[in-house]
Protein backbone atom coordinates (compact mmCIF):
# COMPACT_ATOMS: atom_id res chain seq x y z
CA UNK A 1 0.00 0.00 0.00
CA UNK A 2 2.66 2.33 -0.64
CA UNK A 3 3.25 3.21 3.11
CA UNK A 4 -0.27 4.16 3.58
CA UNK A 5 -2.31 3.16 6.16
CA UNK A 6 -5.76 2.94 5.01
CA UNK A 7 -8.60 4.33 6.69
CA UNK A 8 -11.58 1.41 6.60
CA UNK A 9 -14.03 3.75 7.58
CA UNK A 10 -13.13 6.66 5.05
CA UNK A 11 -13.73 3.46 2.62
CA UNK A 12 -16.98 3.19 3.70
CA UNK A 13 -17.51 6.64 4.37
CA UNK A 14 -16.79 7.76 0.70
CA UNK A 15 -18.34 5.36 -1.74
CA UNK A 16 -16.13 4.14 -4.71
CA UNK A 17 -13.85 6.68 -3.76
CA UNK A 18 -10.54 5.35 -5.45
CA UNK A 19 -7.66 6.81 -3.32
CA UNK A 20 -7.27 7.33 0.02
CA UNK A 21 -8.42 10.40 1.45
CA UNK A 22 -5.63 13.80 2.07
CA UNK A 23 -5.05 13.09 4.88
CA UNK A 24 -3.98 9.89 4.93
CA UNK A 25 -2.10 10.56 1.35
CA UNK A 26 0.14 12.86 3.26
CA UNK A 27 0.88 10.07 5.65
CA UNK A 28 -0.98 10.76 8.97
CA UNK A 29 -1.83 7.72 11.07
CA UNK A 30 -5.89 6.32 10.24
CA UNK A 31 -8.12 7.76 12.73
CA UNK A 32 -5.91 10.27 14.32
CA UNK A 33 -7.94 13.64 12.57
CA UNK A 34 -11.12 14.94 13.38
CA UNK A 35 -11.52 14.20 9.90
CA UNK A 36 -11.75 10.13 10.29
CA UNK A 37 -15.29 10.54 11.62
CA UNK A 38 -18.24 10.18 9.72
CA UNK A 39 -22.31 10.24 10.55
CA UNK A 40 -23.47 7.28 8.65
CA UNK A 41 -27.28 6.26 8.54
CA UNK A 42 -27.84 8.91 11.37
CA UNK A 43 -25.88 7.41 14.00
CA UNK A 44 -22.20 8.44 14.92
CA UNK A 45 -19.00 6.63 14.06
CA UNK A 46 -16.11 6.96 15.76
CA UNK A 47 -12.45 6.64 14.58
CA UNK A 48 -11.05 3.33 15.26
CA UNK A 49 -7.99 4.17 17.94
CA UNK A 50 -4.55 3.06 18.35
CA UNK A 51 -3.76 -0.69 17.86
CA UNK A 52 -6.84 -2.15 16.66
CA UNK A 53 -7.06 0.82 13.94
CA UNK A 54 -3.78 0.04 12.34
CA UNK A 55 -4.26 -3.69 12.85
CA UNK A 56 -7.80 -3.45 10.97
CA UNK A 57 -5.57 -1.05 8.38
CA UNK A 58 -2.72 -3.74 7.61
CA UNK A 59 -5.46 -6.50 7.80
CA UNK A 60 -7.12 -5.21 4.74
CA UNK A 61 -6.25 -4.33 0.92
CA UNK A 62 -7.91 -1.72 -0.89
CA UNK A 63 -11.53 -1.99 -1.26
CA UNK A 64 -13.13 -2.25 -4.44
CA UNK A 65 -15.68 -0.28 -5.38
CA UNK A 66 -18.40 -2.78 -5.10
CA UNK A 67 -16.68 -4.16 -2.56
CA UNK A 68 -17.13 -0.76 -0.44
CA UNK A 69 -21.12 -0.68 -1.64
CA UNK A 70 -21.99 -4.24 -0.37
CA UNK A 71 -20.23 -3.48 2.83
CA UNK A 72 -22.08 -0.16 3.16
CA UNK A 73 -25.23 -2.33 2.35
CA UNK A 74 -25.19 -5.01 4.62
CA UNK A 75 -23.65 -2.55 8.12
CA UNK A 76 -26.86 0.11 6.79
CA UNK A 77 -29.57 -2.82 6.64
CA UNK A 78 -27.47 -4.21 9.74
CA UNK A 79 -27.95 -1.49 12.07
CA UNK A 80 -31.27 -0.43 10.82
CA UNK A 81 -32.82 -4.34 11.99
CA UNK A 82 -33.30 -5.66 8.39
CA UNK A 83 -33.12 -9.38 8.68
CA UNK A 84 -31.76 -10.10 5.33
CA UNK A 85 -28.82 -8.18 5.90
CA UNK A 86 -28.25 -10.08 8.94
CA UNK A 87 -28.59 -13.58 7.00
CA UNK A 88 -26.57 -11.99 4.62
CA UNK A 89 -23.94 -10.42 7.05
CA UNK A 90 -23.88 -13.97 9.19
CA UNK A 91 -23.60 -15.89 5.38
CA UNK A 92 -20.37 -13.28 5.25
CA UNK A 93 -18.71 -14.90 8.40
CA UNK A 94 -19.19 -18.15 7.66
CA UNK A 95 -17.01 -18.38 4.75
CA UNK A 96 -14.08 -19.51 3.69
CA UNK A 97 -13.19 -17.69 1.33
CA UNK A 98 -10.10 -15.79 1.90
CA UNK A 99 -11.13 -12.20 0.81
CA UNK A 100 -14.13 -12.54 1.86
CA UNK A 101 -13.19 -13.19 5.08
CA UNK A 102 -11.78 -9.90 5.30
CA UNK A 103 -14.42 -7.97 4.11
CA UNK A 104 -16.42 -9.92 7.21
CA UNK A 105 -13.66 -9.19 9.73
CA UNK A 106 -14.15 -5.27 8.16
CA UNK A 107 -18.18 -5.14 8.73
CA UNK A 108 -17.55 -6.77 11.97
CA UNK A 109 -14.90 -3.95 13.25
CA UNK A 110 -17.29 -1.63 12.11
CA UNK A 111 -20.64 -3.75 13.75
CA UNK A 112 -17.93 -3.56 17.24
CA UNK A 113 -17.80 -0.08 17.20
CA UNK A 114 -21.39 0.53 17.12
CA UNK A 115 -21.98 -1.44 19.67
CA UNK A 116 -19.57 -0.41 21.95
CA UNK A 117 -21.44 3.52 21.53
CA UNK A 118 -24.52 1.56 22.60
CA UNK A 119 -23.19 0.59 25.38
CA UNK A 120 -21.42 3.33 26.34
CA UNK A 121 -24.50 5.08 26.23
CA UNK A 122 -26.24 2.09 28.14
CA UNK A 123 -23.90 3.29 31.30
CA UNK A 124 -21.80 0.21 30.42
CA UNK A 125 -23.67 -2.57 30.73
CA UNK A 126 -24.33 -4.70 27.97
CA UNK A 127 -27.56 -4.28 25.41
CA UNK A 128 -27.98 -7.86 25.17
CA UNK A 129 -28.07 -10.94 26.89
CA UNK A 130 -26.40 -14.15 25.70
CA UNK A 131 -28.04 -17.64 26.76
CA UNK A 132 -26.53 -20.78 25.96
CA UNK A 133 -28.29 -23.84 25.97
CA UNK A 134 -27.41 -27.09 26.05
CA UNK A 135 -28.29 -30.85 26.62
CA UNK A 136 -28.89 -34.38 25.53
CA UNK A 137 -30.15 -35.20 22.10
CA UNK A 138 -34.20 -35.78 23.29
CA UNK A 139 -34.11 -33.09 25.88
CA UNK A 140 -36.77 -30.93 24.38
CA UNK A 141 -34.24 -28.13 23.40
CA UNK A 142 -36.20 -26.57 20.64
CA UNK A 143 -39.17 -26.88 21.85
CA UNK A 144 -38.25 -24.95 25.18
CA UNK A 145 -36.55 -22.08 23.40
CA UNK A 146 -39.61 -21.92 20.95
CA UNK A 147 -42.04 -21.43 24.16
CA UNK A 148 -39.52 -18.81 25.75
CA UNK A 149 -38.80 -16.92 22.49
CA UNK A 150 -42.35 -16.89 22.18
CA UNK A 151 -43.47 -15.39 25.18
CA UNK A 152 -39.67 -12.93 25.13
CA UNK A 153 -41.27 -11.35 21.85
CA UNK A 154 -44.40 -11.04 23.33
CA UNK A 155 -42.93 -8.93 26.26
CA UNK A 156 -41.59 -6.63 23.14
CA UNK A 157 -37.80 -8.50 23.22
CA UNK A 158 -36.09 -9.06 19.84
CA UNK A 159 -34.99 -12.67 19.98
CA UNK A 160 -31.93 -14.03 17.89
CA UNK A 161 -31.53 -17.74 18.15
CA UNK A 162 -28.17 -19.55 16.60
CA UNK A 163 -28.67 -23.16 16.39
CA UNK A 164 -26.02 -25.33 15.55
CA UNK A 165 -26.89 -28.57 13.67
CA UNK A 166 -24.37 -31.60 13.49
CA UNK A 167 -22.73 -32.05 9.96
CA UNK A 168 -22.40 -35.57 8.31
CA UNK A 169 -18.63 -36.19 8.89
CA UNK A 170 -19.14 -38.03 4.85
CA UNK A 171 -20.73 -35.50 2.71
CA UNK A 172 -20.55 -32.11 5.39
CA UNK A 173 -24.33 -32.09 4.83
CA UNK A 174 -26.49 -30.99 7.69
CA UNK A 175 -30.43 -31.57 8.37
CA UNK A 176 -30.84 -27.51 9.51
CA UNK A 177 -33.94 -28.84 11.41
CA UNK A 178 -34.56 -26.70 13.98
CA UNK A 179 -36.28 -23.85 12.32
CA UNK A 180 -39.10 -26.73 11.59
CA UNK A 181 -39.06 -27.43 14.76
CA UNK A 182 -39.76 -24.01 15.82
CA UNK A 183 -42.59 -23.62 13.75
CA UNK A 184 -44.32 -20.58 15.61
CA UNK A 185 -41.17 -18.80 16.44
CA UNK A 186 -39.82 -18.71 12.84
CA UNK A 187 -43.10 -17.28 11.86
CA UNK A 188 -42.49 -14.36 14.25
CA UNK A 189 -41.07 -10.91 12.70
CA UNK A 190 -39.55 -10.20 16.19
CA UNK A 191 -37.00 -13.16 16.57
CA UNK A 192 -34.29 -14.46 13.90
CA UNK A 193 -33.72 -18.47 13.35
CA UNK A 194 -30.24 -18.96 11.76
CA UNK A 195 -29.38 -22.74 11.98
CA UNK A 196 -25.83 -23.05 10.99
CA UNK A 197 -24.31 -26.82 9.91
CA UNK A 198 -21.18 -27.45 12.65
CA UNK A 199 -19.31 -28.52 9.76
CA UNK A 200 -16.79 -30.51 11.41
CA UNK A 201 -16.41 -28.08 14.45
CA UNK A 202 -15.42 -30.41 17.56
CA UNK A 203 -18.25 -29.81 20.01
CA UNK A 204 -20.99 -28.54 17.73
CA UNK A 205 -20.39 -24.52 18.22
CA UNK A 206 -18.63 -23.21 15.23
CA UNK A 207 -15.68 -20.74 14.93
CA UNK A 208 -18.03 -18.20 13.98
CA UNK A 209 -20.88 -18.59 16.42
CA UNK A 210 -19.13 -15.94 17.90
CA UNK A 211 -18.85 -13.46 15.59
CA UNK A 212 -22.46 -14.41 14.92
CA UNK A 213 -23.49 -12.85 18.03
CA UNK A 214 -22.17 -9.66 17.37
CA UNK A 215 -23.80 -9.37 14.59
CA UNK A 216 -27.46 -10.38 16.29
CA UNK A 217 -26.57 -7.28 18.22
CA UNK A 218 -25.52 -5.10 15.89
CA UNK A 219 -28.79 -5.37 14.24
CA UNK A 220 -30.59 -4.67 17.70
CA UNK A 221 -31.54 -8.04 19.22
CA UNK A 222 -31.44 -7.71 22.93
CA UNK A 223 -32.18 -11.77 23.73
CA UNK A 224 -29.47 -14.10 21.95
CA UNK A 225 -30.06 -17.66 22.40
CA UNK A 226 -27.24 -20.10 21.46
CA UNK A 227 -28.04 -23.82 21.41
CA UNK A 228 -25.65 -26.38 20.88
CA UNK A 229 -25.79 -30.22 19.68
CA UNK A 230 -25.82 -31.81 22.77
CA UNK A 231 -23.77 -33.29 25.43
CA UNK A 232 -20.14 -33.16 25.00
CA UNK A 233 -16.84 -30.51 24.48
CA UNK A 234 -19.98 -28.08 23.27
CA UNK A 235 -20.43 -27.35 26.45
CA UNK A 236 -17.20 -25.84 27.31
CA UNK A 237 -17.59 -23.87 23.89
CA UNK A 238 -20.78 -22.42 24.04
CA UNK A 239 -19.71 -20.96 27.88
CA UNK A 240 -16.94 -18.98 26.43
CA UNK A 241 -19.36 -16.94 24.65
CA UNK A 242 -22.39 -16.45 26.42
CA UNK A 243 -23.56 -14.79 29.79
CA UNK A 244 -25.47 -17.50 31.05
CA UNK A 245 -25.05 -21.37 30.52
CA UNK A 246 -28.54 -23.77 30.95
CA UNK A 247 -28.26 -26.72 30.83
CA UNK A 248 -31.55 -28.90 29.98
CA UNK A 249 -32.21 -32.54 30.92
CA UNK A 250 -35.38 -34.50 30.33
CA UNK A 251 -36.69 -36.24 33.48
CA UNK A 252 -36.52 -39.78 32.14
CA UNK A 253 -32.68 -40.22 31.32
CA UNK A 254 -31.74 -42.76 33.25
CA UNK A 255 -28.38 -43.61 34.44
CA UNK A 256 -26.38 -42.37 31.25
CA UNK A 257 -26.76 -38.80 32.76
CA UNK A 258 -24.11 -39.86 35.57
CA UNK A 259 -21.09 -39.85 33.29
CA UNK A 260 -21.71 -36.40 32.14
CA UNK A 261 -23.26 -34.71 35.53
CA UNK A 262 -20.04 -33.64 36.83
CA UNK A 263 -18.27 -31.81 33.94
CA UNK A 264 -21.83 -30.39 32.71
CA UNK A 265 -23.28 -29.44 36.33
CA UNK A 266 -19.87 -27.44 37.19
CA UNK A 267 -20.43 -24.82 33.86
CA UNK A 268 -24.04 -24.73 34.00
CA UNK A 269 -25.55 -21.46 35.58
CA UNK A 270 -29.15 -23.12 35.83
CA UNK A 271 -30.03 -26.29 35.19
CA UNK A 272 -34.13 -27.12 33.52
CA UNK A 273 -35.47 -30.22 33.78
CA UNK A 274 -37.91 -30.80 30.60
CA UNK A 275 -40.80 -32.38 30.28
CA UNK A 276 -42.24 -31.56 33.41
CA UNK A 277 -46.23 -32.83 32.77
CA UNK A 278 -47.99 -35.54 32.59
CA UNK A 279 -46.85 -39.05 34.02
CA UNK A 280 -43.37 -37.92 33.84
CA UNK A 281 -43.82 -34.82 36.73
CA UNK A 282 -42.86 -37.41 39.65
CA UNK A 283 -39.53 -38.68 37.78
CA UNK A 284 -39.51 -35.00 36.73
CA UNK A 285 -39.28 -34.13 40.40
CA UNK A 286 -37.33 -36.72 41.77
CA UNK A 287 -34.39 -35.26 38.97
CA UNK A 288 -34.95 -31.60 40.20
CA UNK A 289 -34.14 -32.75 43.98
CA UNK A 290 -30.83 -35.35 42.68
CA UNK A 291 -29.24 -32.11 41.09
CA UNK A 292 -30.15 -29.92 43.66
CA UNK A 293 -28.10 -32.29 46.29
CA UNK A 294 -25.87 -32.52 43.54
CA UNK A 295 -24.63 -28.80 43.40
CA UNK A 296 -24.01 -28.61 47.01
CA UNK A 297 -21.25 -30.54 46.67
CA UNK A 298 -19.43 -28.69 43.45
CA UNK A 299 -17.76 -25.65 43.53
CA UNK A 300 -19.60 -21.82 42.57
CA UNK A 301 -19.03 -20.36 39.27
CA UNK A 302 -20.22 -17.23 40.36
CA UNK A 303 -19.70 -15.34 43.84
CA UNK A 304 -23.38 -13.27 42.93
CA UNK A 305 -24.66 -16.77 41.82
CA UNK A 306 -25.85 -20.32 43.38
CA UNK A 307 -27.04 -22.42 40.33
CA UNK A 308 -30.95 -23.33 40.37
CA UNK A 309 -32.68 -26.14 39.23
CA UNK A 310 -36.67 -25.38 38.20
CA UNK A 311 -38.99 -27.98 36.19
CA UNK A 312 -40.63 -26.66 33.07
CA UNK A 313 -42.97 -28.28 30.69
CA UNK A 314 -42.61 -26.47 27.03
CA UNK A 315 -45.96 -28.95 26.27
CA UNK A 316 -48.17 -26.74 28.93
CA UNK A 317 -46.06 -23.81 29.35
CA UNK A 318 -45.75 -25.05 33.16
CA UNK A 319 -42.60 -23.54 34.34
CA UNK A 320 -41.49 -20.95 31.88
CA UNK A 321 -42.11 -18.12 33.43
CA UNK A 322 -40.54 -19.06 36.05
CA UNK A 323 -37.36 -20.00 34.60
CA UNK A 324 -37.23 -17.15 32.76
CA UNK A 325 -37.65 -15.45 35.83
CA UNK A 326 -34.15 -16.85 37.24
CA UNK A 327 -32.57 -16.00 34.17
CA UNK A 328 -32.94 -11.95 34.55
CA UNK A 329 -32.45 -12.79 38.30
CA UNK A 330 -29.16 -14.10 37.11
CA UNK A 331 -28.58 -11.28 34.64
CA UNK A 332 -29.21 -8.32 37.52
CA UNK A 333 -27.17 -10.30 39.88
CA UNK A 334 -24.18 -10.49 37.79
CA UNK A 335 -24.63 -6.78 36.12
CA UNK A 336 -24.77 -4.95 39.66
CA UNK A 337 -21.82 -7.48 40.87
CA UNK A 338 -19.56 -6.54 37.34
CA UNK A 339 -19.03 -10.31 37.30
CA UNK A 340 -20.60 -10.45 33.55
CA UNK A 341 -18.58 -7.65 32.23
CA UNK A 342 -15.66 -9.43 33.60
CA UNK A 343 -16.81 -12.75 32.24
CA UNK A 344 -17.32 -11.14 28.59
CA UNK A 345 -13.58 -9.52 29.11
CA UNK A 346 -12.33 -13.20 29.95
CA UNK A 347 -14.21 -14.45 26.90
CA UNK A 348 -12.81 -12.23 24.15
CA UNK A 349 -9.81 -13.53 25.39
CA UNK A 350 -10.26 -17.26 25.01
CA UNK A 351 -11.71 -16.80 21.96
CA UNK A 352 -8.78 -14.90 20.39
CA UNK A 353 -7.07 -17.93 22.05
CA UNK A 354 -8.84 -20.95 20.38
CA UNK A 355 -9.10 -19.20 16.74
CA UNK A 356 -5.17 -18.31 17.16
CA UNK A 357 -4.59 -22.49 17.77
CA UNK A 358 -7.15 -22.97 14.37
CA UNK A 359 -5.63 -21.02 12.47
CA UNK A 360 -2.10 -21.96 13.35
CA UNK A 361 -3.23 -25.68 12.77
CA UNK A 362 -4.44 -25.03 9.36
CA UNK A 363 -1.25 -22.98 8.44
CA UNK A 364 1.14 -25.78 9.69
CA UNK A 365 -0.91 -28.10 7.58
CA UNK A 366 -0.51 -25.56 4.68
CA UNK A 367 3.06 -25.54 4.78
CA UNK A 368 4.95 -26.68 1.79
CA UNK A 369 7.37 -28.75 3.85
CA UNK A 370 4.51 -30.24 6.09
CA UNK A 371 2.24 -31.37 3.17
CA UNK A 372 5.52 -33.12 0.93
CA UNK A 373 6.52 -35.03 3.84
CA UNK A 374 3.30 -35.66 5.92
CA UNK A 375 2.20 -38.78 3.51
CA UNK A 376 5.49 -40.63 3.99
CA UNK A 377 5.42 -39.72 7.88
CA UNK A 378 2.24 -41.16 7.73
CA UNK A 379 2.30 -44.12 5.92
CA UNK A 380 5.48 -45.08 8.74
CA UNK A 381 3.20 -44.40 11.60
CA UNK A 382 0.71 -46.10 10.82
CA UNK A 383 2.66 -49.31 10.02
CA UNK A 384 4.52 -48.75 13.38
CA UNK A 385 7.63 -48.35 12.26
CA UNK A 386 7.79 -44.60 13.49
CA UNK A 387 6.68 -43.58 17.00
CA UNK A 388 4.16 -40.57 16.95
CA UNK A 389 5.90 -38.49 18.44
CA UNK A 390 8.72 -38.35 16.47
CA UNK A 391 7.03 -37.63 13.55
CA UNK A 392 5.41 -34.65 15.24
CA UNK A 393 8.72 -33.52 16.14
CA UNK A 394 10.11 -34.07 12.47
CA UNK A 395 6.88 -32.05 11.31
CA UNK A 396 7.66 -29.10 13.84
CA UNK A 397 10.91 -28.93 12.10
CA UNK A 398 9.49 -29.03 8.98
CA UNK A 399 7.61 -26.33 9.66
CA UNK A 400 9.68 -24.04 11.89
CA UNK A 401 12.79 -24.54 8.98
CA UNK A 402 12.53 -21.18 6.81
CA UNK A 403 13.42 -23.33 4.15
CA UNK A 404 10.43 -25.16 1.90
CA UNK A 405 12.65 -28.09 0.99
CA UNK A 406 11.15 -31.57 2.26
CA UNK A 407 13.09 -33.63 5.09
CA UNK A 408 15.00 -36.34 2.52
CA UNK A 409 16.53 -38.12 5.25
CA UNK A 410 13.75 -37.24 8.30
CA UNK A 411 16.04 -36.16 10.71
CA UNK A 412 16.77 -39.79 12.28
CA UNK A 413 17.71 -43.34 11.45
CA UNK A 414 14.55 -44.12 13.16
CA UNK A 415 12.58 -43.31 10.10
CA UNK A 416 14.84 -45.41 7.82
CA UNK A 417 14.40 -48.73 9.62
Amino acid sequence: MNGVDICVQHLFAHGTRSEPPRCLRQGVIAGSLPCCQSTIVGHSFHPWRGVGSTAVSQHIRDLSGPEQRLLNKLYDGLISGQRASLAESITLVETQHPRKKELAQVLLHRVLAYRREQESRNGGKPVAFRVGLSGPPGAGKSSFIEVVGKMLTGRGHKVAVLAVDPSSCTTGGSLLGDKTRMTELSRDMNAFIRPSPTSGTLGGVTRTTNEAIVLCEGAGYDIVLVETVGVGQSEFAVADMVDMFVLLIPPAGGDELQGIKRGIIERADLVVVTKSDGDLVVPARRIQTEYTSALKLLRRNSKSWNTKVVRASSHTSEGITEAWAKMESFRDAMLTSGELQGRRRAQHRVWMWSLIQENVLRHFQNHPGVREALPRLEERVTRGVLSPGLAADLLLKAFSESSTAPISHEGSILVKK
